[in-house]
């Protein structure tokens, strides 16, 4: 089968399309045709050489999978040839605590697809059964590509972690982004008053035209933290959802009202930042990391889809040779929404 293999990260990654063994089911396993994959900024960051940690020598990128079932591996049940079906990030055993109380991303014997073991930037991608959700009937693969990441994770974030609540303000912050666009949605849906932040001005009007979007604001000569508490009378908003990460940590927290919610999803770089104990203790605020998804939210993500209250939001498809392209737009934040690698 043809597969994109990173040869070789650095500023401009050496990315060469291969001919590989087709991948076999092992047991608790399917292989997936792959119909999409979606581009994450965790993809950039391991093409660069940023992420290094666990990566497999030679990856095939790509945890954004939406597929269709063509084999299935021992012991598996319940997952029929034919299914079209979309992927978290991680595979999972099932068996563990943590699989046992739905808490798959995190499996104590789990592998990163796209990290650890090869990913969904190939014809075909062996994963763990435990770790697909079906998609709704008839979503377009590039949409259905994005229920997991970026959609459940976003859910997992707002939802579970930030805790908003309708009626509540929520201020996502890199809101033109991948993540960021999801997020903002999800606040919306759930019924929050949603601000969201932006450093582009080129992207303020599409933002700006987003369903659910109070109030859009440029990060740039004005602090986005005085805006937000000008918006709120001075209150600060309830809950801060944070995809961007270490540059933006002072004005995240300065946003927040007394009892308010920071939740992290956009650091991975291990940058520090400045932090005053105290203004925690009199905020009453709570900071909490959030990462990845759930077999429970790609479901909620695809009823979401399938009602309209999200829509997932595609920047541009692209071929498997255009991958270097999808990096270098991604790098410079030149996308609105997600890039998804289709033409398997």
């Amino acid at each position: 089968m043809r597969a994109l293999v990173l040869v070789d990260p650095g500023e401009t990654p050496h990315l060469e399309v291969q001919a590989v063994p087709d991948p076999v089911p092992g047991p608790g396993q399917v292989v997936l045709r792959v119909l999409a994959c979606g581009l994450c900024h965790h993809d950039v960051l391991v093409m660069r050489g940023t992420l290094r940690r666990g990566v497999k020598p030679q990856v095939v990128l790509g945890h954004e999978i939406a597929g269709e079932v063509v084999a299935a591996g021992p012991g598996v049940a319940d997952i029929r040839i034919g299914d079209r079906v979309a992927t978290l990030q991680t595979n999972a055993c099932g068996h563990c605590d943590r699989c046992q109380t739905g808490r798959h991303h995190r499996c104590r014997v789990g592998t990163g697809i796209g990290h650890t073991v090869d990913g969904g930037l190939a014809e075909y991608v062996a994963v763990s059964a435990h770790s697909v959700a079906p998609v709704p009937h008839g979503m377009a693969p590039e949409e259905a590509c994005l229920l997991g990441c970026p959609i459940g994770v976003a859910l997992k974030g707002v939802r579970d972690a930030a805790r908003v609540r309708a009626g509540e303000t929520a201020l996502v912050t890199g809101a033109t982004g991948g993540l960021g666009v999801h997020a903002v949605q999800v606040a919306a849906a759930i019924g929050a008053r949603v601000f969201a932040v932006t450093t582009s001005a080129e992207k303020l009007e599409r933002l700006e035209a987003l369903p659910g979007v109070e109030q859009a604001i440029l990060h740039g000569d004005v602090d986005f933290a005085e805006l937000a508490r000008a918006m709120t009378e001075d209150e600060g908003v309830d809950a801060v959802v944070d995809t961007v990460g270490s540059p933006l940590f002072r004005s995240c927290l300065a946003s927040l009202a007394q009892y308010g919610r920071l939740v992290l999803l956009g650091e991975v770089g291990g940058e520090r930042v400045p932090l005053s104990l105290a203004e925690l203790v009199f905020r009453d605020a709570l900071i909490m990391g959030s990462s990845g998804a759930d077999r429970e939210h790609i479901l909620e993500a695809a009823r979401l889809a399938s009602e309209g209250k999200v829509r997932p939001v595609v920047f541009r498809k692209l071929a498997l040779d255009q991958v270097v392209e999808g990096y270098h737009l991604l790098r410079e934040r030149r996308a609105f929404g997600r890039l998804v690698v289709m033409g398997l």
